[in-house]
């Protein structure tokens, strides 16, 4: 033990002897790390300043469900002289803040020591004031707002999504009763994030407001991306007149909606009584494409519920072969609105081959390996059956303006999701079905916009991704209080 420990270890057991009997009882009862999960504990051990607080009562009945017992909690006793604040409590606490809607952590802070019974509730490790008549002194049990702030940007990702995770497990188990489960239909989408920089501010006079190859001092993690992209005419105010001859429509340009920040994606699942929960989330820069999103965020969708899901639905931006080879594979299909993405709508053979314009079928010329958003995947190559393997001394049916330079040649995944996204009926009833229950996601991005993730006041992408979770693992728990207020009836069953 060095000199330094023992030090340390001096100084506490001075400090336990200069107490008094009746003091020494009250400091037992508030020391420990972290109160023995008080999260968990039932409302009869609570002191009676804790079991009288409402508000304690509240976030018990709210927070208490997680599995808080299983907390991966780090080492409190790394720095003798400098304990390590605890992780659980802290993430209770920032669930507080965005359930009261708190801008920043002195606004938690300030929450915190107003209502005592919270601090204890939360487990902060307590700094004893036998003089007090609480027996603690609850604004030197908390960390700085700076600190508070310092640990949403440093925790490990894996204890939010140990939350999320958590929340995802109660509201299964709540459902085996019922004879219901989740993830037979889940919905995917993005939700676009502004950052915290003067680059997103309409009224700052910048000289290049959008130059990628500048990063925004404000935020050194956040990307520059487009919202949305829409053509737009062109105004004609050179032309005032139309031309007699020749006449040609206004050129179009395309406009798109630029910002520099983050997505968020999820995968939600909609429940009776109109109770969406989320399964998974990712939050990436802004300019990664939606697709990117699609295979972590299975990976963790798989992962809660043990299984793939079947169906799936999400807007145009998922209309991709992979996806749909995903959702096919595990017995279902993916209802995603065709992308019109040039050239002709494809047709193919009874044996799987594409069919050119004249309706011929097109033999497979060669393969290839190509990557885009999700990796590494294998292309074909396709070309004119009346030149290949070997000239039949046929003309093209058609005459296409490609026969003079060696007929038609056409390239596509070798997947069976990339035929799928033709063949796939958009119209029948099952189709619409699924389609129908892509609206959750936007009420699950209406509730989070609600808690101010579309505006965060944080400027770096650790922390913004770290909230992000702890948004969608407070809306699971309000999901989960919406369900135990459910009858029978409101979850599609028959009275017993």
């Amino acid at each position: 033990m060095t000199s330094f420990s023992i030090l340390a270890c001096l100084q506490a057991f001075r400090r336990t002897a200069q107490r008094s009997p009746r003091e020494s009882a009250r400091a037992d009862q508030f020391e420990g790390w972290p109160n023995r999960h008080a999260l968990v504990q039932p409302a009869a051990e609570w002191p009676a300043f804790v079991r009288d607080c409402q508000i304690a009562r509240y976030y018990h009945t709210l927070l208490g469900p997680l599995a808080w017992a299983d907390f991966p909690e780090r080492d409190r006793h790394a720095s003798p002289s400098n304990p390590a604040v605890p992780y659980a409590p802290f993430l209770a606490a920032s669930l507080v803040k965005l359930d009261q809607h708190l801008v920043s952590m002195g606004q938690l802070r300030d929450y915190l020591v107003a209502h005592p019974a919270l601090v204890w509730l939360l487990g902060f490790p307590l700094v004893v004031a036998p003089q007090t008549p609480l027996g603690f002194d609850p604004d030197a049990s908390l960390p700085t707002a700076r600190h508070f702030t310092r640990l949403l940007r440093t925790i490990p990702d894996a204890l939010p999504q140990f939350l999320l995770d958590s929340s995802v497990r109660v509201i299964r188990t709540e459902l085996q009763p019922h004879g219901m489960s989740l993830g037979e239909v889940v919905a995917f989408d993005t939700k676009h994030i502004l950052a915290w920089v003067k680059e997103n501010n309409p009224k700052a006079y910048l000289a290049e407001r959008f130059n990628k190859a500048k990063q925004p001092a404000g935020d050194p993690d956040c990307k520059l991306g487009c919202k949305r992209r829409h053509n737009q005419s062109a105004q004609v105010d050179a032309l005032p007149t139309t031309p007699r001859h020749n006449p040609q429509p206004p050129r179009g340009r395309t406009v798109g909606e630029f910002y520099w920040g983050y997505a968020s994606g999820v995968v939600v699942v909609h429940l009776p009584g109109a109770v969406e929960v989320v399964l998974a989330e990712l939050t990436q820069p802004f300019d990664r494409p939606d697709v990117a999103y699609f295979v972590p965020l299975m990976q963790a969708t798989e992962q809660r519920l043990g299984h793939p899901p079947r169906f799936g639905t999400g807007d145009a931006a998922f209309d991709a072969f992979y996806v749909y080879e995903y959702f096919h594979a595990a017995g279902g299909f993916a209802a995603i609105p065709f992308a019109e993405r040039g050239g002709h709508r494809r047709q193919f053979s009874p044996d799987g081959l594409p069919l050119c314009q004249a309706g011929l079928a097109m033999p497979l010329r060669y393969t290839f390996q190509a990557r885009n958003a999700v990796g590494q995947h294998a292309m074909g190559r396709y070309a004119c059956p009346l030149l290949f393997p070997e000239p039949t001394g046929q003309r093209c049916p058609i005459r296409h303006r490609q026969w003079p330079k060696g007929g038609c040649l056409t390239t596509m995944a070798l997947s069976p999701g990339a035929r799928l996204r033709y063949q796939l009926d958009r119209e029948s009833e099952a189709f619409q079905q699924v389609y129908r229950q892509r609206t959750a996601t936007e009420r699950i991005n209406s509730q989070a916009v609600a808690l101010g993730i579309e505006r965060p006041h944080l400027r770096n992408g650790a922390a913004i991704a770290h909230q992000n979770t702890l948004i969608y693992t407070l809306l699971n728990l309000r999901a989960l209080q919406r369900l135990r207020r459910l009858t029978p009836a409101d979850l599609g069953q028959a009275p017993a």
